[in-house]
């Protein structure tokens, strides 16, 4: 047959080529089958690349949660440094199994081992615990983290946390109410102001209110006999991408069935095994979370009765998004910030140390799955994790330029890329969140909404619902489920399935692929554009549609005030006050502050003073911290809780009383001419290992050596930041 079809020129050996793809992808399509039956059949599926041993298993605890700790050992020729601070990657549950920050070698935990630090995994099994809860889980990971803690007895600071996605907003949690167990914390893709977003960019955020509320989450979790299925929360993300998820995704793959299909396995290994949430689970995030907004105002209460209040993490928060989809958009990643914060001053008021990054055009699995984002972004993470956990509170955004030729002092770069933490303000936020007083007061409409539903649903149709599921009926419906049938048809559990596989086998024998230069394969790629198109029109035209549904609903006066919107003319979510201990803590501490501006000796002028001078700098520069590094390793200096405490201190003082800071720095030296001239070399090394100092810098910087020198005796600067009130 193929021979006769050769002898049709072009169009003979395209058919042959068509035929024989397709046969390949009905094979592939049954090996990710069997694949996704043989992750299923094992107790902790997963798909880490990295061998693993477990620490902790929290399905044994007096709350049990089906959550485990694992360390991961690192590969051959990577060396971990045990006085470096462990890193603790946790992995989303959101329909999905465990694995993805550990997916490849270029990756979270990948980057995170090649820096030298020792990594622990936080994942799951498919099927939660009888009864629990999110708080059981954060307590659960909290127990983990003081293991870790205990494990790591020399390291040199606090574990680094990285909450990939939904993990992001449990471990903001933890961090708020368990500070003292957390170093760092970095939330990739993570949503934490869940109403914010753009008019005509971010429908996404829509389908609570479209759907009447929370109480759609109440019937499937009761559809499946207290279970929710994951695989809805998949659904959700595959809706928001019609040409790719009914398109794009297997013609990509059909199209390139002789080099792509390894890659096409590993990725559907991940995003195909999907994991349960217990009903009580799904219901308190989406009411709590998707569609009340609570955590960023500081409206959530443990059973215990603590307020989960993001204020209180002491620990630095980088944010990183991206731009390139409507999974989790900068809005939401950074919204939290201007929810909680009013001033600028209030940030460091709170101690808090904010970064974020937002990248422009990958996608929101690209920021736990790339290997660009691996190799640039968490890399550099990792690498400077120690220069993060010391900044100077405040809001800052990591900007990464390429090290080049030309880049000043190279060797103090770790990595392709230089890492520079540059001063932001709220308005910079508030530029990207486009805040809205009209768009929150629609989404608590929402909310409200979303409550009478539910109460609703509760009172008059759960009962019915719940009398008439089984297991037996929650199994079938499951199974009926089109992302679990699509398993079943194409497995080897099909008949037909396995003549597929022969057919495979003999075409792999006598692969014919078509030449590059058929002109038959140009016309294949604009059918598929066109199809790509099409589905992307209709995408925009329902995005668009539904928005204007969910805008035309929401906005309505009358709705807003048969809700009691209309009440007041208060903003329909307040920011959390200052509670009166939080105010007599910080009085306090500004008077301590202030009556030990003249104290301290040799080390605090010299922190003083780069603090000083880096205050007129455009950010915080990697290449000045690692001189400053090998300064310290040189002298055996301070440890790094101590060097982050003192630095911390002078940048209050500077703030507080820039004059009497810099007039009492003289008073702070030592005597000795030749151990002021050492130190007054230690700034400039570490001034310049930037780059030559210009403009402002310069200017302090000379000024700070007529300090050291003995030269100027009273001191006249400008102040450069508003006190701390």
């Amino acid at each position: 047959m193929n021979a006769i079809l050769q002898a049709w020129g072009p169009v003979g050996e395209y058919m042959v080529d068509a035929s024989q793809r397709t046969i390949l992808f009905w094979d592939l399509l049954r090996q990710r089958s069997d694949q996704y039956y043989a992750q299923k059949a094992k107790k902790v599926p997963h798909v880490l690349n990295f061998d693993a041993e477990l620490v902790l298993d929290a399905r044994g605890f007096e709350r049990p949660v089906n959550y485990m700790l694992v360390r991961i050992k690192p590969p051959a020729g990577v060396t971990i440094d045990l006085q470096k601070r462990p890193f603790v990657v946790v992995d989303p549950r959101a329909g999905h199994g465990p694995g993805i920050g550990g997916f490849k070698a270029d990756s979270e935990l990948g980057v995170a081992m090649r820096a030298g630090h020792p990594c622990y995994f936080v994942g799951f099994t498919p099927e939660p615990m009888p009864g629990q809860t999110i708080e059981d889980i954060m307590r659960a990971e909290a127990v983990f983290l003081e293991k870790v803690i205990e494990l790591h007895p020399e390291a040199e600071g606090k574990p680094c946390i990285i909450g990939n996605c939904q993990a992001g907003w449990a471990v903001m949690m933890l961090a708020a109410t368990r500070p003292e167990l957390c170093g760092p914390v970095i939330v990739p893709g993570s949503p934490l102001s869940y109403w914010a977003g753009v008019e005509g960019e971010n429908p996404m955020r829509y389908t609570g209110g479209l759907a009447g509320g929370s109480w759609i989450t109440a019937l499937t979790s009761d559809l499946g006999n207290g279970k929710f299925d994951g695989a809805h929360l998949v659904k959700n993300f595959e809706n928001l991408n019609p040409a790719n998820t009914l398109w794009s995704k297997n013609y990509d793959i059909w199209s390139t069935i002789d080099s792509g299909a390894q890659r096409f396995l590993e990725f559907e290994k991940w995003w195909g095994g999907h994991v349960n949430l217990n009903g009580e689970e799904i219901q308190w995030i989406v009411d709590q979370l998707f569609v009340g907004n609570r955590l960023a105002t500081g409206e959530i209460v443990t059973s215990d009765g603590k307020r989960i209040d993001l204020r209180n993490i002491r620990s630095p928060i980088i944010c990183f998004c991206s731009k390139g989809d409507n999974i989790t958009p900068p809005q939401q990643a950074l919204g939290w910030i201007t929810d909680l914060y009013a001033k600028d001053d209030d940030i460091r008021v709170c101690g808090q140390t904010i970064i974020y990054a937002i990248h422009e055009s990958v996608g929101h699995l690209g920021i736990f799955v790339s290997g660009g984002i691996a190799k640039k972004e968490h890399q550099e993470f990792a690498s400077n994790i120690d220069l993060v956990d010391v900044l100077p509170p405040g809001l800052y955004e990591a900007v990464m330029t390429p090290k080049s030729g030309e880049a000043a002092n190279p060797d103090l770069v770790v990595g392709d890329w230089i890492v520079r933490f540059e001063p932001r303000t709220l308005n910079d936020i508030r530029a990207v969140v486009l805040p809205s007083a009209e768009n929150e007061r629609r989404f608590a409409a929402v909310q409200r909404v979303s409550e009478i539903n539910l109460g609703l649903y509760r009172t008059l149709l759960q009962p019915l619902v719940r009398a008439g599921i089984n297991e037996q009926t929650a199994e079938w419906m499951k199974k009926l489920n089109p992302s679990e049938l699509q398993f079943e048809i194409f497995s080897d559990r099909n008949p037909f399935m396995q003549q597929i596989a022969q057919l495979a086998e003999e075409v792999r024998q006598q692969r014919q692929p078509v030449s590059a230069d058929n002109p038959f394969l140009a016309w294949q790629s604009a059918i598929s554009e066109g199809i790509v198109t099409a589905l992307d029109g209709y995408r925009d035209l329902r995005d668009s549609s539904l928005e204007q549904i969910f805008l035309a609903t929401y906005s309505s006066p009358v709705l807003q005030a048969l809700l009691g919107l209309k009440a007041s003319d208060a903003p329909p979510r307040k920011r959390p006050g200052m509670d009166p201990e939080r105010i007599a803590f910080i009085e306090r501490r500004i008077a301590e502050l202030k009556s030990r501006i003249a104290d301290g000796g040799l080390h605090e002028a010299v922190i003083r003073s780069l603090v000083y001078i880096g205050m007129a700098g455009p950010g915080v520069d990697e290449r000045a911290f690692n001189e400053l590094r090998q300064i310290r390793a040189e002298n055996k200096g301070m440890s790094l809780d101590e060097f982050k405490q003192l630095l911390r201190e002078q940048f209050f003082g500077l703030l507080l009383d820039q004059e009497a800071a810099l007039a009492a720095i003289p008073t702070m030296l030592p005597t000795d001419p030749a151990l002021r001239a050492k130190s007054l070399e230690a700034i400039r090394r570490t001034v310049e290992a930037t780059g030559k100092a210009t403009g402002e810098r310069a200017e302090r910087l000379a000024l700070i050596e007529k300090l050291f020198t003995g030269t100027e005796q009273k001191v006249a600067t400008k102040r450069i930041s508003r006190k701390v009130s």
